[in-house]
């Protein structure tokens, strides 16, 4: 019986006229195995660089709460970026509640995140329009029914107040004094996605003045301007 290389003496091998050819297959088999296995472990090392990077893109998202400005602080301390956010609801979305806090105009000329639960308005507009001359814009007022509505929309996804809800406004500051009104009413796994749907204005740049920083929108997540009708505030309740 032939061996794992056997001798050309001690098989009936056809070596296409050329022994010196089958003797040099022979020698290069060795220097071929150490290239194999030399690719192989190139390409386990590739693996695991790629892991390690995927895992550093991850955690380059976490928010430092002492990074966080003033106006965007909660009582919690409890935030988002806007791709934690999305990771976080991706896995866990029948175990949290994902609302918009804008006003329900903002979603119809904005659009809204296509993972939201729902909308429910921090702020709303009055009855009768008013001018705000500290902010040059029209005044909104405190929704006296956000702390309720919010408990109704836990409850119709048979959630309680110990469950997670991330809340996201324009840019961070809705969403952060809604947190606080929530801790307030004794929901505490509260979190505010720190630079809404729209993002921080660029200071400078060609884009400076323009909300084009950060945010859900410039992060490219999932977005919808068709609004869902069992989504909005108030409709049909």
């Amino acid at each position: 019986m032939c061996g794992l290389v056997p001798a050309p003496s001690s098989c009936n091998i056809q070596h296409n006229n050329n022994d010196g050819e089958w003797w040099r297959r022979i020698d290069r088999w060795p220097r071929d195995s150490a290239k194999y296995a030399n690719r192989e472990s190139s390409m386990k090392f590739g693996a695991v660089c790629f892991a390690v990077i995927l895992v550093a893109s991850t955690t380059a998202h976490a928010v430092d709460p002492e990074s966080v400005p003033a106006p965007k602080r909660t009582k919690l301390g409890q935030y988002f970026s806007s791709q934690e956010a999305a990771g976080f609801l991706n896995n866990n979305a029948a175990k949290a509640l994902f609302l918009d806090v804008r006003t329900p105009a903002e979603l119809a000329f904005v659009g809204m995140p296509t993972m939201v639960d729902a909308n429910v308005p921090y702020m709303v507009e009055p009855d009768f329009p008013a001018w705000d001359d500290a902010k040059a814009t029209l005044k909104l007022e405190k929704n006296s029914d956000f702390v309720s509505e919010v408990r109704r929309r836990l409850s119709e996804k048979q959630l309680g107040p110990e469950s997670t809800v991330v809340l996201i406004c324009r840019s961070g500051d809705r969403s952060a004094a809604a947190a606080n009104l929530l801790a307030e009413a004794g929901l505490n796994n509260v979190y505010s996605v720190v630079n809404g749907v729209e993002g921080d204005l660029a200071k400078d740049g060609p884009k400076a003045g323009q909300r084009a920083v950060n945010g859900w929108k410039n992060a490219g997540l999932p977005w919808s301007y068709t609004l869902e009708k069992k989504k909005m505030y108030k409709i049909d309740r």
